[in-house]
C-alpha cells in the first residue's frame, strides 16, 4: 500500500500576494493573514449552558460572552458565535490543546474543530473602515462596534465570524474575519479589492 504524505499549505498560497497593493504612499489598510491557528467550536448541549460556562471558566479563566462579544481567557479569545456557543480561538501550539479542550467540555457541549476549516484575516489601519463598509452590512463605528464586539454577519454571502481586537499600538482599529476555508480566496479576493484605493499593505504571519 502507498505511503501518503500531507502537507499543510495556507488556502491563501496563490491569492496572497505580500507587499503593497494599489494607492501609492503609505497603506490605508492592512490586511494580514493569521496561520498556525487553533479554532474550536462549543456548542452547549440542552440544558447544558451553565455546565458549559462553569467548564469555560475552568479551563480558559474566562466565561464565554452571553451576548456578541468577546472575552480574554489564559492565551485564548472566546468569540460569541450564536446562543450558548462560542469559538475557542488560540496559537496552535503543540497540538496538545484539542484533547484538554474535548475532556473539559465532555458530557456539557458538543465541540468542532474548525483550525483548518477557517481562514482569519486582520483588518487594520486608518482606512479599514472604509473598506469594509464596501462588503459587510454591518455599522463598525466605535458607538456601536467597540473594541470586544462581535457578530455573526456574512460577506458575499458567505457565513463569517467578525470581532474587534484592541486597537493598535498607534490608535487604530484592529478586527479579525474567520472565513471558510473553501471560500477563503474568492473572500480574500472582495476585501483586498475593496482596499486597493486606499493603499493596501498584504502580509501572512504565525499566530501569537
Amino acid at each position: 500500500m502507498a505511503d501518503f504524505s500531507w502537507t499543510t499549505q495556507s488556502p491563501l498560497q496563490k491569492a496572497l500576494v505580500a507587499g503593497a497593493h494599489g494607492a501609492s504612499g503609505p497603506a490605508g489598510v492592512t490586511l494580514t493573514e493569521i496561520r498556525d491557528i487553533l479554532l474550536v467550536q462549543v456548542m452547549a448541549r440542552r440544558g447544558k449552558a451553565a455546565e458549559t460556562a462553569k467548564a469555560a471558566k475552568k479551563l480558559f479563566g474566562a466565561e464565554p460572552p452571553a451576548k456578541p462579544g468577546v472575552a480574554s481567557g489564559k492565551g485564548v479569545t472566546l468569540i460569541w458565535s450564536g446562543p450558548d456557543q462560542f469559538l475557542a480561538y488560540a496559537p496552535r501550539g503543540d497540538g496538545s490543546q484539542l484533547g484538554k479542550i474535548a475532556e473539559a467540555f465532555a458530557g456539557s457541549a458538543s465541540l468542532s474543530d474548525q483550525s483548518d476549516g477557517r481562514c482569519l484575516l486582520r483588518i487594520s489601519g486608518s482606512r479599514a473602515r472604509q473598506a469594509m463598509a464596501k462588503f459587510l452590512s454591518l455599522d463598525l463605528h466605535d458607538s456601536v462596534f467597540p473594541v470586544g464586539a462581535a457578530a455573526t454577519t456574512s460577506l458575499d454571502h458567505t457565513a463569517v465570524n467578525l470581532w474587534r481586537d484592541a486597537d493598535s499600538a498607534d490608535g487604530l482599529p484592529v478586527y479579525n474575519l474567520a472565513v471558510f476555508t473553501s471560500f477563503a480566496d474568492s473572500l480574500y479576493g472582495v476585501v483586498a479589492e475593496s482596499s486597493l484605493e486606499f493603499g493596501l499593505q498584504s502580509a501572512s504571519v504565525a499566530a501569537a
